[in-house]
């Protein structure tokens, strides 16, 4: 029983979504609205290579809509060139699973259920991915790679946040 009910609350945990934003649902994960704009994406890549030119970070930045399809992409100079293929993964990772990668690596380092994630076609567990909300719907997702994975994810929330600015 003890068992069973473990399992009942890991599965709901990986069931919960969690997004980039602060907007949480009431019940059930986000739905998906219309799909971010080429000039919303622009201001996203925009703040993100922002974040990383800071930090003297090379990245790759990648914005998907809600289908998962690339709307816009930059790879600053000096990036190496997997990470062009990783930041469409985390994008398209974020978006169609509905969640920051950060969930699937926290859960794969876990062990256990988590494994689950290596068989999901799709699914890259390396943090970087964030879906991108805007009035509580998931407009799509941004990925980026080029340093450390938790650098990374630092420049994918600058860059929502710079989308997000008035």
């Amino acid at each position: 029983m003890i068992r069973l009910t473990t399992a009942a609350a890991i599965a709901a945990l990986f069931v919960a979504p969690l997004t980039a934003s602060a907007q949480t649902p009431a019940a059930g994960p986000l739905p998906y609205g219309p799909s971010i704009t080429l000039e919303a994406a622009k201001k996203a890549i925009a703040g993100a290579e922002a974040e990383a030119k800071k930090n003297n970070w090379w990245m790759a930045i990648a914005i998907v809509d809600t289908a998962g399809k690339l709307v816009a992409f930059e790879r600053m100079d000096n990036t190496q060139i997997a990470s062009n293929e990783i930041a469409v993964g985390k994008a398209v990772s974020a978006n169609n699973l509905k969640r920051p990668t950060k969930v699937l690596q926290d859960a794969l380092a876990a062990g256990g259920a988590g494994v689950r994630f290596l068989a999901l076609p799709g699914a890259l567990p390396v943090e970087g991915g964030l879906p991108i909300v805007v009035d509580g719907k998931i407009i799509g997702a941004i990925g980026v790679s080029g340093a450390a994975s938790n650098e990374d994810a630092q420049c994918a929330t600058a860059g929502i946040a710079a989308m997000a600015a008035k």
